[in-house]
């Protein structure tokens, strides 16, 4: 037994348990977040007589006389501070990992009312933040501390939501505060619990499945195997290759296979039951690689092959061009499987509805969850209602289903709410990551650095199921050529499946992984002509009116210029320093219909509210359409409500993808403001009470391969050139500069978090991060040993927003989300090279002072 303080309340404990769990499901004080319970993210963070301290890993028995802090239990003042300096800083976006942050600072600012910047890193090391890039947590931080001193709260810097304002984001208090509710926050009566028993081997056939003892145990309240689904038992967001269960006599395909789901009163039991579950398998031959796949006598995957996607992109006449240029390069890259590492694991809690079940989800399209259970239960769409809840970063890899149609087929069974949570282990196994890709490019230029044409061949493991394997090598090859002016262009790319974890989308969407490719061997070129590599990059740069190696003529808002010039005085003057550009789509384009959809609707309230089915997953999209709205009506930001995305009351607007909801669902949105405006002539919103407003847009595009002189592709891309520049005495990266054409920045200082945030995650993908996989196809990393950046090894960023309007969509605005990570690594390479000469081909680089020991 323990007795101690809980935000200054006396408890009592005698059950053995870790303080996060008491906290959570006895107390229900959500703002602790389950992150991992391996003690690393730093999500569960409290202060125990003041001192940070993870809860998962706090045994409550140990605590007794101790005094426990959560968020809920800062003073009025405190949390006023916080959340106005977290927002004034923007230092909030999927917000998961705010509250540690918030106690992590209050244990600093109580003995260091005025810290140092390293002070502030140090005391946030141990918590990790995979939305930010830290550094505006940190400025937050400092601003809180210099409230503290002068002892009131400053008014914000901008007020004005009208597009281009650097206003707090909307739902700053509630992600500060830790009131805000995840999928994981949300505790019902008679919620009960439950889980998949996954697959032993990566390919084995499922000879029986005996789940009697597991059924017998008490509190089970139900086992389900492949044949007690009601409706398909294989589905997928593009290609249905993907069994909920993998049913008796069938194969699994890899480790994250379920193939019996379980249910309980308690987790305790849930993970009891599963241990009782006896499967005999005839484990087979599995196939770990590419290489493996492709040879003639390999194992199947699936039954129509191991090739899932071929890809050929072809203008000009690239062998003509390369044979009659004065300078010709060829190399080979390499590019690893990235793991996502979003903060909040996937997490559902679904309820019974009616004859269906309704559902809150951490996922990246309500409407394709919808989609999906629906399929899985054999009940149409509208029987399937879903609920985005708060989603702590998705960054791609919550696109596919994982936890939902477990969860909906549980609760449509037992009709009881159940929720459906993945640990860190089993999120690290089971969803999508980035793709690794084997490249070979050849690029010819001629005497002045002139590209003549550029030709490529790329091979990617798209792992267990297709998931976005198709998709994301058709942008890899389709964005391959970069973002230059020459037309002899050529490109063969293919997506094998192996009996790896999936590959899928990922921040970048393959433009990651054959930018890095391109870039460095560009950089080569330069010095094979003579000139800088920013020199023969701005030769080249496409500039508007051009034509892209797609064919695609480009348009006014196009910027790569002007992101080259912005970085020119610092590459001039730094030493030692590497740089690369990038252009990424914004929408999904390719001849694909692309509609954005949004619903304004005067409520009882008086308050016009926003509806539309498109996920915010820490992007900020809530307050970009309250921007939208504030910007193309004479309404005020108090005027106006931004409801979460759903399916009951929300149009569909697509998936949270392709930097597509700020152009797409603003441009929707934008329409739906000129009919507002036209109501509100001589009456105000309480005259308008009832009325609806709808706006949708189609994003038109050619697809891929059309017979038209010069295709539109995508109706808008983003371009962008970063800088590194490293320390020539130590070898650690001094600055990163990150300049980035966003078109009309709807808001700056959201726009200044997200080009910080990607670039320290490809600081990661380039120099530390690693998901690696045994002979098993298993992976060995967890959470803490992935090699993610943490806040006391970021260097200095400087995020350049270069607002350049010009499309007439969304105001101007385009999508910055993916192209943020997209340059940095080739950057980051070709400083090392210009440092000691070693040409690094392959990812993490190697030979460089950030290499684990």
């Amino acid at each position: 037994m323990a007795i101690f303080y809980i935000n200054g309340q006396e408890v009592t404990v005698t059950k053995q348990q870790n303080l996060l769990r008491y906290l959570r499901d006895e107390l229900h004080i959500t703002s602790a977040k389950d992150g991992c319970s391996e003690g690393a993210c730093g999500t569960c963070t409290v202060l125990i007589d003041g001192q940070p301290c993870r809860a998962c890993i706090a045994e409550v028995t140990r605590l007794d006389g101790k005094h426990v802090l959560t968020v809920e239990g800062l003073s009025d003042f405190e949390k006023a501070v916080y959340a106005f300096a977290f927002g004034e800083a923007g230092a909030v976006q999927c917000g998961f990992c705010i509250p540690g942050m918030v106690l992590c600072a209050k244990s600093l600012l109580d003995v260091t009312p005025n810290p140092t910047q390293e002070q502030i890193r140090f005391a946030i090391r141990n918590n990790y933040c995979r939305c930010t890039g830290y550094v505006k947590i940190i400025d937050a931080i400092t601003l809180a501390g210099k409230i503290f001193r002068e002892g009131s709260l400053p008014a914000p810097a901008a007020q004005d939501y009208r597009l281009g304002s650097r206003v707090h984001r909307i739902d700053v208090a509630e992600k500060v505060l830790g009131y805000g509710q995840f999928p994981d926050d949300l505790y019902v009566e008679g919620m009960c619990y439950g889980s998949a028993l996954r697959s032993k081997y990566p390919r084995a056939r499922i000879v029986s499945i005996d789940a009697a003892q597991a059924r017998a145990l008490p509190g089970v309240l139900c086992v389900l195997t492949a044949e007690d689904i009601p409706g398909e038992n294989v589905i997928g967001h593009l290609v249905h290759d993907w069994p909920v269960m993998i049913p008796q006599g069938g194969i699994t395909r890899y480790l994250g296979d379920a193939i019996a789901l379980v249910a309980g009163e308690s987790l305790e039991i849930v993970e009891k039951a599963k241990k009782l579950i006896r499967v005999e398998y005839e484990v087979l031959p599995a196939v770990h690689n590419p290489a493996e796949a492709m040879a003639p006598d390999a194992p199947l995957v699936h039954e129509g092959g191991n090739l899932l996607a071929y890809k050929h992109v072809s203008r000009g006449n690239a062998d003509d061009a390369i044979q009659h240029s004065k300078h010709v390069l060829t190399q080979r890259f390499y590019t690893p499987f990235t793991e996502h590492a979003f903060l909040e694991p996937e997490c559902a809690l679904a309820l019974p509805d009616g004859d269906g079940v309704r559902m809150y989800s951490t996922d990246q399209c309500a409407y394709t969850t919808s989609h999906e259970c629906a399929m899985a239960l054999g009940l149409p769409n509208e029987k399937v209602k879903i609920q985005n809840a708060l989603v702590g970063g998705g960054f791609g890899g919550k696109e596919d289903m994982t936890v939902q149609p477990q969860a909906a087929l549980l609760a449509y069974t037992l009709k009881r709410p159940v929720k459906v949570k993945l640990t860190r282990e089993e999120s690290l196994l089971i969803h999508p990551k980035r793709h690794p890709f084997d490249m070979e490019f050849t690029m010819g230029v001629d005497e002045n650095g002139i590209i003549q044409g550029v030709k490529a061949s790329v091979v990617s493991d798209t792992g267990a199921y297709a998931s976005l394997g198709g998709p994301v090598l058709e942008r890899a090859c389709t964005h391959a050529a970069g973002p230059y002016a020459y037309e002899n262009f050529e490109i063969e790319g293919r997506a094998y499946y192996t009996n790896n974890p999936p590959a899928g989308a990922f921040r970048g969407f393959g433009v990651t992984q054959t930018c890095f490719g391109v870039e460095t061997l560009l950089n080569q070129m330069a010095d094979l002509v003579g000139i800088t590599p920013w020199e023969i990059r701005m030769r080249n740069a496409i500039r508007p009116g051009g034509i892209l190696p797609n064919g695609q003529i480009v348009d006014d808002s196009t910027g790569l210029v002007e992101t080259l010039l912005a970085v020119k005085e610092q590459y001039d003057s730094a030493k030692i320093k590497g740089i690369a550009c990038a252009m990424k789509n914004a929408g999904v384009g390719v001849g694909i219909p692309d509609w954005g959809r949004c619903k304004l609707l005067v409520q009882d309230d008086g308050k016009l509210h926003i509806y539309s089915g498109a996920s915010c997953i820490g992007q900020g999209l809530g307050t970009v359409l309250v921007q939208m709205v504030c910007t193309n009506t004479p309404l005020s930001h108090e005027d106006i409500v931004y409801e979460r995305s759903n399916t009951a009351l929300a149009p569909d607007s697509g998936v949270t993808s392709g930097s597509r909801q700020t152009m797409i669902t603003g441009e929707a949105c934008r329409r739906a403001c000129e009919k507002l405006s036209l109501a509100l002539e001589g009456k105000t919103l309480a005259d308008l009470i009832g009325q609806e407003f709808y706006g949708e847009y189609l994003a038109k595009t050619d697809k891929l391969g059309a017979d038209v002189p010069n295709p539109v592709s995508h109706v808008a891309y983003g371009y962008a050139t970063q800088l590194c520049i490293l320390d020539e005495k130590t070898g650690y990266i001094k600055k990163m500069v990150a300049a980035h054409d966003v078109g009309k920045a709807v808001n700056p200082l959201s726009c200044e978090g997200q080009i910080e945030g990607g670039v320290v995650m490809s600081m990661g993908f380039a120099l530390t991060e690693e998901y690696a996989l045994d002979e098993n196809c298993k992976p060995t990393s967890k959470f803490g040993t992935l090699g993610l950046f943490r806040a006391h090894q970021v260097p200095e960023i400087e995020a350049i927003v270069v607002d350049k309007p010009g499309l007439n969509i969304a105001c101007g605005a385009i999508g910055i989300g993916e192209i943020t990570s997209i340059p940095t690594a080739p950057a980051i390479s070709d400083a090392y090279y210009r440092l000691d000469g070693e040409l690094r081909l392959t990812l993490p680089l190697q030979n460089t002072p950030y290499v684990r020991k």
